[in-house]
């Protein structure tokens, strides 16, 4: 039976956040949780990116990492990550099959993301890594990855209003569900946060003696070198968003040097140099012509890609978007669309719908967009993705970038990977 046939029966149960289901699966399965060490990452934006500096790194150092991160652009596999190399996609059949045999069909069902949760701790106990690079799904407090409390550090990497509609409507809501991924003495890394949230992360980190440190933004060097924390070190990834990003990677591993852990100068930069973090700042080549690919979710992230699109000559854009119905589409439009910018009155927009998920219709977008930008030389619908790109590159002079969904970057690398 393939993955998603065996994850199918599990799917209409969705987003339901909550840690008694997860820690029933667990004890059923032998609570794996408990034999593996790991750092815990949350945040709104740049989990994973911090996630993939830290696996990789290890993985220099000569440990055996495991890394689960979600949500995946292309398949499953992408999500459990071991030295390396994506879990086998038959032996991840496997471990779902065990771990849903392992249900109790007398109590409420787990979610799909609790079921491949329990899966990655057991993957990672059943492989005996030294360490799991473990990223939380949404939230913390009550997020599915939240079962242990020994993490070797816990980190907050930032934090907007994104998921309020389950967090909380406000920063100080959202802070406190982050805040749940702290535990008693254990060391925490925190990133530059809006005050309101900061003062939230505080008072937890000083209720529960938490050792921590706030983490500010590295200095770019030369290009492609950043420096914190007196180390200097590569930055493959784009953008000024992994200034923020690396340096709490680097904190983190300072921390656990602390700890005993034998992470070398030589092994700190060989990993940093192999980071990889597809679907964001992703230069593509596709039909002849290079198109950036970046999830750009949410406003925050939004302005990161803003933010990085100024950094290059000026050129107009062609952008190629679609968004889920849960996010804030008039915000992440103000991000990008800039009205009054000497080239937004060439830009073009191409609306597309997210395909297997909740997606905003285009007309919808469509209709918003020009509202928040009404410069835009061209506001057009399609369909799907690929007849959208194909009109967006047959625009001369006009720089190609699509977003506005992980999901629907997704849908597009899963078509090129079986064209």
């Amino acid at each position: 039976m393939t993955l998603t046939a065996l994850l199918q029966p599990y799917q209409h149960f969705g987003v339901h956040l909550g840690l008694d289901r997860i820690k029933t699966l667990l004890a059923a399965l032998g609570n794996p949780q408990d034999r593996v060490p790991f750092i815990h990452v949350a945040g709104t934006n740049g989990k994973g990116s911090v996630c993939a500096y830290l696996s990789s790194v290890l993985h220099a150092a000569g440990y055996r990492v495991g890394r689960y991160t979600s949500p995946h652009l292309i398949d499953w596999p992408e999500r459990f990550w071991l030295n390396g190399q994506f879990i086998d996609p038959l032996e991840l059949e496997d471990l779902c099959g065990r771990a849903i045999a392992a249900i109790d069909p007398q109590l409420e069902p787990p979610t799909v993301f609790e079921i491949v949760t329990a899966v990655a701790w057991f993957y990672f106990a059943e492989q005996a890594v030294d360490v799991a690079v473990i990223e939380v799904g949404l939230g913390g407090r009550l997020d599915a990855t939240n079962v242990s409390d020994r993490p070797l550090v816990s980190v907050i990497t930032s934090l907007s209003l994104e998921h309020w509609q389950r967090l909380g409507p406000t920063l100080s809501h959202i802070a406190r569900e982050k805040a749940g991924i702290l535990k008693p003495g254990r060391p925490a890394v925190i990133g530059q946060l809006p005050p309101e949230a900061a003062a939230v992360i505080e008072s937890r980190l000083t209720e529960l003696a938490c050792p921590a440190q706030w983490v500010k933004p590295a200095q770019g060097t030369q290009p492609g070198w950043a420096t914190t924390l007196g180390v200097s070190y590569p930055l493959p990834l784009k953008g000024d968003v992994q200034l923020q990003n690396s340096a709490l990677a680097i904190a983190t591993l300072q921390t656990l040097q602390q700890q005993g852990w034998s992470i070398s100068d030589t092994a700190l930069q060989t990993g940093m140099a192999q980071t990889q973090w597809p679907g964001r700042l992703q230069p593509y080549q596709w039909q002849g012509r290079e198109i950036l690919l970046d999830g750009a979710h949410n406003p925050a992230a939004a302005e990161a890609l803003r933010q990085y699109l100024d950094t290059l000559p000026p050129q107009p854009i062609a952008w190629v978007m679609g968004m889920l119905t849960t996010k804030d589409h008039s915000d992440i439009f103000k991000a990008l669309l800039r009205g009054g910018d000497r080239y937004a009155s060439a830009d073009r927009l191409y609306l597309v719908p997210v395909p297997d998920h909740l997606t905003a219709t285009p007309q919808d977008l469509a209709t918003l967009a020009q509202t928040v930008c009404p410069d835009l030389a061209a506001c057009d619908c399609y369909e799907d993705i690929i007849p959208a790109l194909t009109a967006a590159c047959g625009i001369p002079n006009h720089r190609v970038v699509c977003c506005g969904s992980l999901y629907l970057l997704g849908h597009f690398l899963r078509q090129q990977s079986q064209a």
